[in-house]
């Protein structure tokens, strides 16, 4: 397993380390509210490289990935994902393994250039490819059918993000559009 981050890690080498972001707002139905509600958040995604793996012919590089989102003034995350990030030379590609504790995973992905600093990743519901899974209960209350994430890392040492979960709520007429966003800074190596 490599220890050091290099050109093999594609453009996944600029996001290993530890990151932090205050930053952040999410936007989603309060199924208490009944409503669209804003909320605030901190974060803190750490960034583990590992690799090669191989896959016979495919050999892919990667961070092993955990994330988690506070409200202000809260000890306990509302959020939290675990994962990976993957880079595919030979494809072009990187993808996004990532699952929820409420029960939902997905994979998404994208064509990236190797020296990208910017990239988007997409999933899809029913795709077999970069897709999203749910269990039987967010499948039926609400079922994400899409998935988008623009990853954006700055010059100034910054790493962003702004995604789109769109839903169907069984509480909504019209699809539901969840979105995330945030900043972050470096707080710790690779």
């Amino acid at each position: 397993m490599a220890e050091t981050v290099g050109p093999e890690f594609g453009p996944l080498a600029a996001l290993a380390g530890e990151w932090e972001g205050d930053k952040g707002v999410d936007v989603a139905f309060g199924n208490v509210e009944g409503t669209m509600i804003t909320t605030p958040y901190r974060e803190k995604i750490t960034f583990k490289p590992f690799g090669p793996v191989n896959n016979g012919a495919q050999q892919l590089y990667g961070l092993d990935y955990h994330m988690a989102a506070w409200r202000p003034g809260e000890e306990k995350p509302f959020h939290t994902e675990i994962g990976y990030w993957l880079w595919d030379a030979v494809l072009g590609h990187v993808m996004r393994s990532f699952m929820v504790p409420r029960g939902q995973t997905l994979i998404a992905g994208g064509a990236v250039a190797p020296d990208a600093t910017t990239f988007t990743l997409r999933a899809e519901l029913g795709s077999t490819t970069y897709g999203i899974l749910s269990n039987p209960y967010l499948a039926r209350a609400a079922n994400t059918t899409h998935y988008e994430v623009t990853v954006s890392i700055g010059a100034d040492g910054t790493l962003s993000y702004d995604e789109t979960t769109t839903i169907n709520h069984a509480r909504v007429a019209d699809p539901v559009a969840h979105t995330d966003r945030n900043v972050l800074r470096r707080v710790g190596p690779a």
